[in-house]
């Protein structure tokens, strides 16, 4: 079987309901990651795309998240009404879906506008 084009990992972490940094499946059905499993089945890409379920990909304040790679795009806030977008235009059309893009600014560093100031220590 040839190496699959694509990886899209859907963070399933779940927290308590109001914890500071927020969770991307606090229902915990796992519902984003179902949805773009079909999506790319619908479309053909079962052979070609892998859909994973993420643990805590750290991205807390900007969720759900959802990562592509090998381009390394980040998306947030994703809902289910984001995938069709999602799958169709970047998974098939290769173009990343600009408006919900994080960026880079704010993925995988200690401060951005969307994290939660943390109390200084003494």
């Amino acid at each position: 079987m040839p190496p699959f084009e694509r990886h899209v990992f859907v963070c399933g972490n779940r927290r308590e309901t109001g914890h500071p940094r927020g969770c991307c499946d606090p229902a915990g059905g796992e519902t984003l990651h179902r949805l773009f499993k079909a999506a790319a089945a619908d479309r053909g890409l079962a052979r070609r795309v892998r859909v994973n379920k993420a643990g805590c990909l750290d991205q807390c304040e900007h969720g759900p998240t959802v990562v592509v790679y090998p381009e390394a795009v980040w998306y947030g806030g994703v809902t289910p009404d984001d995938i069709g977008e999602i799958v169709d235009q970047h998974l098939v059309g290769g173009v990343p879906v600009a408006r919900l893009r994080l960026d880079d600014a704010c993925v995988n560093t200690g401060s951005c506008p969307h994290k939660p100031r943390r109390p200084a220590t003494a």
